[in-house]
């Protein structure tokens, strides 16, 4: 482990009165369990589906026109 993230650990682990192993397990254990919210799953479905929803212009007039005349 880097020297640098093993201090930060144990900083971060004084802080919170805890022993670096406990604060260390807790930190990985949010990151493994931890489930996202609606709205955050769903963003993760459309991103993996493979469309993109979002049209890439290459004009600007045109670009300008679609922003201009959306309802």
């Amino acid at each position: 482990m880097r020297a640098d993230l093993l201090e930060s650990l144990k900083r971060n682990a004084a802080r919170e009165n805890r022993t670096l192993n406990n604060y260390v397990e807790s930190v990985l254990l949010e990151v493994v369990y931890r489930e996202p919210n609606a709205v955050t799953k769903a963003a993760i479905a459309e991103a993996t589906s493979g469309r993109n929803p979002n049209k890439v212009y290459t004009d600007v007039d045109e670009m300008f026109h679609d922003i201009l005349n959306e309802e």
